[in-house]
């Protein structure tokens, strides 16, 4: 297994794949740090270090992470990655790509898409829908039967109520509380959560 991406969020998987007696050959960066733990090693993307292999993209931008999906999705595999302590509702749904941390809860009927990063702690209750390339931070808390559409961010702590709907690349601030439904690219913030603003939908 390899990782694209050699920062932060890389450390935390690789971390995941210590403790699922699994090995990392090698990290992938654009930009490579100058080392990393246990003195991995770390290259520039080349198609032949990538063709073939099992890979996580370990960066916990929404949109790099798609972009880098995009780019080398036609000639690697990727891997879903689970913690061994998450508990995972056998009638739970999860595409290629997607991390879930330690301490998750995911419930009956959930499905979860592409490349998503589900962090330490968070709760995602029973049928609810979470679309590609979205991340929910540590301790978030999802109740039943929401939707999260595409490349939402849904901050540390964050409570979403149940039956709404969140957004396109909406931005779901720590600590928010969630009541109702979230527009496209929306940055929510408060108790109860209010926008903040409308980002462009290009912003970075």
């Amino acid at each position: 297994m390899i990782l694209y991406g050699a920062r932060g969020q890389a450390k935390v998987i690789y971390d995941l794949i210590l403790s699922n007696n699994q090995l990392l050959e090698y990290l992938i960066d654009d930009n490579p740090p100058e080392e990393f733990p246990h003195h991995l090693p770390i290259y520039r993307p080349e198609e032949n270090l990538l063709k073939d292999k099992k890979l996580i993209i370990a960066i916990g931008n929404n949109k790099i992470r798609e972009r880098i999906a995009k780019e080398v999705q036609s000639f690697c595999v990727f891997e879903t990655m689970i913690h061994r302590s998450a508990y995972i509702s056998r009638f739970t749904e999860i595409d290629e790509g997607t991390v879930i941390m330690p301490k998750v809860c995911i419930n009956a009927e959930v499905k979860i898409g592409k490349h998503c990063i589900i962090n330490t702690g968070a709760i995602i209750e029973h049928e609810c829908i979470i679309e590609d390339f979205v991340h929910i931070s540590p301790n978030a808390t999802l109740a039943g039967n929401i939707k999260v559409k595409k490349g939402v961010h849904i901050g540390l702590g964050a409570q979403i109520v149940q039956g709404v709907v969140i957004g396109e690349n909406a931005i779901i601030g720590a600590g928010a509380v969630i009541l109702k439904d979230v527009p496209d690219n929306a940055v929510m913030v408060g108790n109860p959560a209010k926008v903040l603003k409308i980002n462009n939908q290009n912003d970075e």
